[in-house]
């Protein structure tokens, strides 16, 4: 029994660019382009119709831009996947795009064989990015990543952590020698950064980070 064959829709506003992916494409029996946009309007108009299994979307397009139009997708045809071909290796591209829900980024000068296999993956249902790009985002991802418990000042952990452990206030306020009201507004402090409302939730929030079991 053969492949199911995947229909594909190019979005890149340069008509030579469509030209070289479309003979890329054609080559292999279980993908076939079956229509070409020029801008975003015309990638949700033709997902629309045509209800594509994967649109091969360039970033940068007139109009309305490919992260715009991923965004829109999911309304339109939610079934369709996205796969990012584009000439940017910058981490803000790649992570605005994925962020819209994209399934994948290839760099426009990926060889052919690496286009296939970015295809083939992502129709699958898996994810693909590009190794040019992905030590860049890792990196972004790093720098940008941000622990909640940063907002806290070291003595505002350590009153979470007494607290979540059921410490009352008066409790912590002797542990660490500090007066009932420091402790009182301590708690507060940590409650607005945190954008917590009850124990409850300040109980929880100390569980998932690990601090107490």
């Amino acid at each position: 029994m053969p492949d199911p064959v995947t229909k594909i829709l190019l979005a890149d506003d340069h008509t030579i660019v469509r030209q070289g992916l479309k003979l890329i494409i054609s080559s292999h029996a279980d993908l076939q382009v079956i229509g070409e946009a020029a801008n975003g309007r015309e990638v949700l108009e033709l997902a629309e119709k045509l209800k594509p299994d994967l649109i091969l979307m360039d970033v940068a397009m007139p109009e309305l831009n490919g992260i715009e139009a991923t965004r829109r997708l999911h309304q339109i045809s939610p079934r369709t996947k996205v796969l990012v071909l584009s000439m940017h290796k910058e981490a803000v591209y790649v992570r605005e795009i994925l962020k819209a829900g994209a399934r994948g980024y290839i760099l426009k000068d990926a060889i052919d064989t690496e286009l296939i296999s970015a295809i083939q993956s992502v129709a699958r249902g898996d994810g693909y990015i590009s190794p040019a790009v992905s030590g860049t985002l890792l990196s972004d991802y790093r720098q940008n990543i941000t622990n909640p418990l940063d907002l806290l000042s070291s003595r505002e952990r350590e009153v979470l952590q007494l607290i979540a452990e059921g410490k009352t206030n008066k409790e912590v306020a002797t542990r660490l020698n500090l007066s009932v009201y420091t402790v009182d507004s301590h708690r507060g402090k940590i409650m607005e950064k945190l954008n917590l409302h009850s124990t409850g939730e300040l109980v929880r929030f100390a569980m998932k980070q690990g601090l107490v079991d």
